[in-house]
């Protein structure tokens, strides 16, 4: 415990100033957060079958290009999307007389640099265009997971996910979606603008929801590859993704969901 109190205290003290501040040092950080985190699941992948070092460059760098792009000056859905694909499925056909690379590593390949890139991407994106908007998709998922967390403990009886997540209960999903959806409300209209309360309302907790879902989808991953961590970039606290998973799927449903605020 006393471990990962001095990890989390040493995390935040990075984190405040790189957040405030922004500028190139946050795209830097954040960039090697991503390439981190997506290191972590090609290396959880290993578990199970290795993919060709030839293919795992090709996607750390198709992955680094969508993470870095937050100018746009690549259009995702016109080329990025496209090229990832076609870029990755094609080399099934050279590594077929081996047996080394199939449809299946394809197809893992391009989901990971697809999600993990355009979440790192929307992540640092929003930070770029507005620090009090990049602070509300950080609060929903912290607020969300705190009070979960916090209600599970004290009223948890009803297993959401047992194989899953044991931990994890009905009761503290309920009390981690309140929470986050009225806190982050109130700190929307407070601080960000006063935008139709019953349409703020309804996207807090819309992400808080994503939120949640995202930590089991992080989790079952972990567990189809008998992995307890990630990664320990955090002592106590496991790796990039293990810290993240929420957030990027907090950041990814914000995409969607900012047009209508």
């Amino acid at each position: 415990m006393k471990t990962r109190i001095i990890s989390a205290i040493i995390a935040i003290l990075i984190a405040i100033p790189v957040i405030y501040y922004g500028g190139d040092l946050f795209v830097l950080i954040c960039s090697l957060l991503g390439i981190i985190g997506y290191y972590e699941l090609l290396k959880a992948r290993k578990e199970k079958r290795d993919i060709p070092f030839f293919i795992k460059a090709v996607g750390m760098i198709l992955f680094a290009i969508t993470i870095m792009n937050t100018n746009n000056r690549i259009m995702f859905m016109d080329y990025l999307i496209p090229l990832i694909t076609f870029v990755l499925i094609i080399p099934i056909v050279f590594y077929n007389k081996d047996k080394r690379y199939n449809i299946e590593d394809a197809l893992a390949v391009i989901g990971m640099t697809l999600f993990l890139g355009l979440s790192f991407n929307k992540f640092i994106s929003v930070r770029i265009d507005n620090l009090y908007y990049f602070l509300y998709i950080i609060l929903v998922p912290i607020i969300t997971d705190t009070f979960a967390y916090f209600t599970g403990v004290f009223f948890g009886k009803h297993k959401m996910s047992p194989t899953v997540s044991p931990n994890k209960t009905w009761e503290g999903f309920a009390g981690g979606l309140t929470f986050g959806t009225i806190i982050s409300t109130v700190y929307y209209m407070l601080l960000i603008n006063e935008a139709n309360i019953i349409v703020v309302l309804l996207i807090s907790l819309l992400l808080s929801v994503t939120g949640q879902i995202g930590d089991l989808v992080f989790s079952s991953i972990k567990r189809y590859y008998g992995i307890k961590d990630y990664g320990n970039i955090m002592p106590g606290h496991g790796g990039v993704l293990d810290r993240l998973d929420s957030v990027l799927f907090v950041s990814l449903a914000f995409m969607f969901l900012s047009r209508f605020i």
